[in-house]
């Protein structure tokens, strides 16, 4: 279980080195798929940090490649924490410290006082039905809890060779912290149609979907037009203050699409449900290869028993079944099954449309320079309060 077939091990130890922004998208390009967060337009949407694509070499052959966001020191920018999110795109089956030492090395020789990872490898799955039964069990409090999941092999090998390297994990035990989450929610589409993607869901989104369609629910994907990034932006907003969350302004919206959409054309679609009218919902899809990622997503507190939200999901989904992904993304869930916490809601929510709950290895730091780390740490707790 991971973001994409492994990329083939090289046959003795790579060596890392920078690649152009050229060179690394090609690489993206030959992979089933890819993080976004992984691609060299992410560093051209990330203004506030520095980026760079590093590769993996196997004598002349790339085998391997990362985009490494640099976060500079407080009053120590000759120093940077170097992080790679959902990344990097290696062979993760093999032995893992033939590409992270390389990687440490490079990267400690070049400023780096520490660097902050996420595997795209997963480590244990379960099923909308048994998500759904622990909801249901008061004795059950998180999915951890829940008996006969699925563990993936290679995500338990990694996790103990990180812990073995002397890697630190990053792991909050509400699944949400700095970095990116932990856990998700994911819909299989491979080898799947779309009836059986509808009955693969339960019956209230079932009937959401449809009740859309009566009412007349109309959905766009577009290109992310001025005028569109505008209306989407304002319902966002208008989500965030409902919903009790900082959004992002709208100029990080239009360098992202512009960004992404420069590397491949068909990277970003933004989704505009309309009701008479009216916009109801709006969403944003990424796609690398066969990962379709639901990235953003807004919603108007009126007219919202015309199930805008559902209308759009739903065209992501067949838009991703339509385009061969293998699977749906639906980004980040906390690891909760409490039916008396505030975040069940949006699990019951996601797992509405079937799929799957993943846990990922997660993030995990190196510390290059110990006391450096330890200033860095310590500003970031101070801020966090």
């Amino acid at each position: 279980m991971s973001y994409s077939e492994p990329v083939r091990a090289a046959a003795g130890n790579p060596v890392v080195r920078p690649i152009s922004a050229a060179e690394h998208a090609a690489f993206v390009r030959a992979q089933r798929s890819v993080s976004f967060l992984q691609t060299p337009a992410w560093g051209r949407v990330k203004t506030e940090w520095r980026s760079e694509s590093l590769g993996w070499f196997d004598g002349r052959r790339l085998v391997g490649a990362g985009l490494v966001l640099h976060r500079p020191v407080p009053r120590l920018d000759r120093f940077t924490l170097a992080y790679l999110p959902e990344g990097p795109v290696i062979d993760w089956s093999g032995d893992i410290r033939t590409w992270l030492d390389p990687l440490a090395a490079y990267l400690k020789a070049h400023g780096a006082f520490a660097i902050r990872l996420g595997p795209p490898v997963a480590t244990d799955t379960w099923s909308a039905a048994q998500v759904k039964e622990g909801v249901a069990d008061p004795d059950i409090r998180r999915l951890t809890d829940l008996p006969g999941w699925w563990g993936d092999p290679v995500g338990a090998r990694v996790s103990g060779g990180l812990k073995d390297a002397g890697w630190l994990p990053q792991n909050p035990r509400d699944g949400f912290g700095v970095g990116h989450p932990q856990f998700k929610y994911e819909v299989p589409l491979a080898g799947r149609t779309e009836g059986e993607l509808l009955r693969g869901m339960n019956q209230q989104w079932r009937r959401n979907i449809k009740k859309a369609a009566k009412e007349g629910v109309e959905v766009t994907a577009g290109d992310g037009s001025p005028e569109d990034l505008k209306a989407f932006h304002d319902l966002y907003v208008h989500t965030a203050e409902r919903d009790r969350f900082t959004p992002r302004g709208l100029r990080y919206f239009e360098t992202m699409f512009a960004a992404l959409r420069a590397e491949d054309p068909q990277r970003i679609t933004l989704y505009l449900a309309r009701h008479q009218g009216d916009l109801v919902a709006a969403t944003v899809l990424v796609r690398v290869g066969a990962h379709a990622v639901y990235a953003y997503g807004a919603s108007a507190t009126d007219k919202r028993e015309v199930r805008g939200s559902n209308a759009c999901q739903w065209a992501m989904i067949r838009d991703a079944l339509a385009a061969g992904c293998d699977v749906y993304d639906l980004r980040g869930i906390t690891p909760t099954l409490d039916a008396d916490d505030p975040h069940v809601g949006l699990v019951r929510f996601k797992v509405g449309t079937g799929g799957r709950a993943v846990r990922y290895v997660g993030e995990w730091d190196l510390p290059l320079r110990p006391m450096v780390y330890r200033a860095f740490d310590l500003y970031m707790r101070r801020r966090r309060r």
